[in-house]
């Protein structure tokens, strides 16, 4: 008979201890152990196997890679440009984010558009449920096929016999592995269950999708361990009590992580979004103290986003400093410039600083238009209206170079913007074309001159 060995999984990071742990000594998670019991069998037979020889990288073919487009300019352009067939994606989020409506609409949009089959799997909701979900969102085709299953041996066998050329599966947490014994949802179940759905996409050509949720921390439940398995992460980031939805790839082997693309929640589903600076600044009014419009690009899209600043003083101990869609460090740093080089007394004043519409920001070049924004709420003075700023800020006071200048004056053109506050030394670079008023400045101290004291 097969011996039993019982061992103690983390949840967060899968460390394995031979007996139950309050503490995992790995992430440093309380309570995250789970037991899992394992069988040890006799060894198998050695398989005779033909051994592949090394080939010189020159002497091997290069072939094009062709995507299919899935429908969406939003999620083409996260993906590098389209699905890439045979691929193993990842999506992940918050509850409620929008994932399974994204997968289904995508479904039916591929087997709608190309005509092929596709096989939608879920591990939570029966098939009654899908297709009511699909009435709403108008996802109804008729070579979409739907499969309430969580075992993966039958999903293996369905998959197989329909040869889909996308396979979803909701979610990977949901599904079992009959050979593993331990729970569902656990390290060693994902790993087993994401290991059967690569080799079927490797072997089979069949492009999956798969959706993933997230811990507390935000972090994919298994978190290193699926990322490392798939081809792409794509993780879902807003709040549910918001309209916005910004889909960012955080890893993807056949294209850049750098794209990000934007939806609207509404009632018939995700609606993408092709102009999502007009959208993050519709509801800007006219201009208030502690308010700034900035520019920054997210890969190859130049996004105008209002950042806003308030300073208030200490109520009594140290001031606070919060930052929201921004890092915390970048506004320390922000906070001691304006105080060394330009002179306003800060040490002594609560800051909190926000990032209108949820988006992140971490463009340096948004640098001058935070710190625009702060000094605007310190001296309760308006900023110019129609005004915007690009500059990334030096430890000297300096206003540093930022990238894709031109690409930014363009976008802040197309959305009326009369001024913007510009790096000095890139102003001989920019074309003499008609458009917004370009102001350089050098440094800190001129910015402040510039846009409150003129």
């Amino acid at each position: 008979m097969a011996r039993t060995k019982t061992t103690y999984s983390c949840q967060e990071c899968g460390y394995i201890a031979p007996k139950w742990l309050g503490r995992c000594p790995e992430c440093g998670v309380w309570n995250s152990f789970v037991e899992v019991v394992s069988s040890a069998s006799e060894p198998a037979a050695a398989v005779t196997r033909t051994a592949a020889l090394p080939q010189p990288v020159t002497a091997i073919s290069s072939e094009e890679i062709v995507r299919c487009s899935t429908g969406s300019q939003e999620l083409d352009r996260v993906l590098g440009g389209g699905i890439v067939p045979a691929s193993l994606v990842l999506v992940g989020g918050d509850p409620g984010i929008g994932k399974s409506t994204l997968v289904l609409a995508l479904a039916a949009r591929v087997a709608a558009e190309q005509g092929s089959s596709v096989l939608y799997v879920s591990g939570e909701e029966s098939v009654r449920q899908i297709r009511l979900r699909a009435e709403r969102l108008g996802a109804l085709a008729e070579r979409l096929f739907l499969l309430a299953e969580t075992d993966m041996g039958r999903i293996e066998e369905a998959a197989r016999a329909l040869s889909p050329s996308l396979l979803v599966v909701d979610s990977i947490q949901t599904m079992i592995e009959s050979a593993c014994p331990s729970p569902p949802g656990s390290v060693a179940q994902v790993r087993e269950c994401t290991s059967t759905l690569l080799k079927l996409a490797k072997s089979d050509g069949i492009t999956t999708f798969v959706i993933g949720h997230v811990t507390k921390q935000g972090a994919l439940a298994g978190p290193r361990l699926l990322e490392h398995m798939v081809d792409t992460v794509l993780y879902f980031e807003g709040e549910g009590r918001n309209a916005y939805r910004i889909l960012r790839a955080v890893k993807n082997r056949f294209g850049s992580t750098n794209e990000i693309g934007v939806f609207t929640m509404e009632d018939s589903g995700l609606v993408e979004v092709a102009n999502p600076s007009q959208l993050f600044l519709s509801d800007r009014a006219s201009p208030v103290p502690g308010a700034m419009v900035v520019s920054t690009m997210e890969g190859t899209r130049p996004l105008l986003v209002e950042v806003q600043a308030l300073v208030s003083p200490a109520g009594g101990g140290p001031p606070r400093r919060v930052a929201q869609g921004v890092e915390l460090g970048r506004i320390l740093m922000i906070l001691a410039v304006l105080e060394k080089r330009a002179g306003l007394p800060l040490a002594a004043a609560d800051v909190y600083v926000n990032v209108a519409g949820g988006v992140r920001l971490d463009d340096p070049a948004v640098d001058l238009g935070l710190a625009l924004a702060i000094a605007s709420s310190f001296w309760s003075r308006t900023p110019p209206p129609s005004c915007a700023a690009v500059g990334e800020i030096g430890l000297t006071g300096e206003i540093l170079s930022s990238s894709h200048l031109k690409q930014r004056l363009k976008e802040a053109q197309a959305l009326g913007f009369r001024q913007v506050l510009v790096p000095q030394r890139q102003i001989n670079t920019l074309p003499k074309i008609p458009g917004p008023g370009i102001l350089g400045v050098e440094t800190i101290s001129q910015a402040l001159n510039s846009a409150f004291r003129a």
